[in-house]
């Protein structure tokens, strides 16, 4: 892996076996569709590799796939394309690497690992947890409950909150913050002493 490419050898390096175009079409189509994204690419880059000298041959490695790739198919969407490919790229190092130190990557979620099955363990936790936090908001007040619900599982505003159960911003907001502290004691044990009004 070296630095950007030469015009005239973007994808001279990639396999040729079963091209179905000519090395001058994948080259043009890599110099008029791919090359522009470089910028968009290398911030994307920076963004989800805490290495930054790493960057440059990060990005050439990129580029050799895709120039593989368009060898036999030039993608639809160049920019889709580059993207699956960093992100797939990414994805595998971490995943490859003997030892994954938690300082290699900057941000593991942004780059869809997650998007395997959850274990089995993981599902029956979750689904305790769920169970723990329904029957914690049902334990509340029916005003604290119901101001709880809107805010936090519809998203409303406060103001929108009031607007529907006809009382204040204020009043929404003792209600949350009442509701979210008794949530909080329940779920987590926290059982503090109030100061009194």
């Amino acid at each position: 892996m070296g630095d950007r490419p030469e015009a005239g050898q973007e994808c001279a390096g990639a396999d040729r076996a079963g091209a179905s175009m000519s090395q001058s079409d994948a080259d043009a189509w890599f110099v008029r569709e791919v090359l522009p994204l470089e910028a968009s690419l290398m911030q994307y880059l920076a963004r989800n590799w805490e290495n930054k000298s790493d960057l440059p041959d990060l990005r050439q490695e990129i580029y050799a796939r895709v120039c593989q790739s368009a060898q036999s198919q030039i993608p639809n969407s160049a920019k889709s394309f580059l993207f699956a490919t960093a992100r797939n790229f990414l994805i595998d190092l971490v995943r490859h690497s003997r030892v994954v130190q938690i300082e290699a990557m900057a941000d593991l979620e942004a780059l869809d690992i997650a998007s395997d099955q959850p274990s089995p363990e993981r599902e029956v936790s979750a689904r305790e947890e769920l169970r723990a936090v329904h029957a914690a908001i049902r334990r509340l007040p029916p005003r604290c409950q119901q101001s709880v619900v809107l805010r936090k599982v519809e998203g409303l505003s406060l103001r929108e909150i009031g607007v529907r159960m006809n009382i204040s911003e204020k009043t929404v907001e003792r209600h949350l913050t009442d509701g979210l502290r008794a949530l909080a004691d329940v779920l987590y044990g926290e059982i503090k002493p109030r100061a009194k009004p």
